[in-house]
């Protein structure tokens, strides 16, 4: 990771300034799981909240199995959202983020992406992303949505264990070059405001 392309969460706010998506941003270096680090700051917390790490220790996707989140190569982020959906709606939300990161790559990178139902993205044969989002029951009796992303950015093929290098691709290795992650993300989180905003809206 070069120190172009370290995450700064001033940044990206700023980047971000006006919108309900990153009016707060924080970046750590290390966390079990963004997921979680957004459910321990839920009840205190505007929807919108956007919590990135440069690593994590025990990242999930679907169905609990574990993500591979190797340091400083990838976008490992969640976002806090309180949408007027029910749980059993909240596949509204898994294709929204997997269709946003797919257009994002298309229109940020270059390579055409598609959705794997129901929460992967691909490149190819290759899988580059996943989404997972966690319905959580809130004190007042509500729900929030924990929108949970993880983007391989600039892996290179040995990043990966090698029980994953027949299956999982990066950015970086579909285009032939990496693209900035804080640009990615910025892009990314610009895209979502967009498009959640349709989706509150409908």
């Amino acid at each position: 990771m070069s120190l172009s392309d370290v995450l700064d969460a001033q940044a990206i706010r700023a980047a971000c300034a006006g919108q309900l998506i990153g009016h707060r941003v924080v970046v750590y270096d290390d966390v079990a799981s963004t997921n979680e680090s957004v459910a321990g700051m839920a009840a205190e917390a505007a929807e919108g909240l956007v919590v990135i790490a440069e690593r994590q220790t025990a990242g999930r996707g679907q169905y609990g199995r574990r993500w591979e989140s190797a340091a400083g190569k990838g976008l490992w982020m969640s976002i806090l959202l309180r949408p007027a959906i029910t749980v059993a709606e909240s596949s509204r939300l898994t294709d929204l983020l997997a269709q946003t990161i797919a257009a994002t790559i298309e229109q940020s990178v270059g390579p055409p992406a598609r959705i794997k139902p129901p929460n992967d993205v691909y490149i190819g044969s290759r899988k580059v992303a996943g989404v997972l989002v966690e319905m959580r029951v809130e004190m007042g009796g509500g729900y929030c949505a924990i929108a949970g992303m993880g983007i391989n950015v600039s892996h290179a093929l040995d990043d990966f264990p090698p029980e994953l290098r027949e299956i999982a691709t990066s950015l970086a290795l579909a285009a032939g070059c990496a693209p900035n992650r804080q640009a990615f993300a910025i892009a990314l989180l610009r895209a979502l405001e967009v498009r959640y905003a349709a989706l509150r809206a409908a």
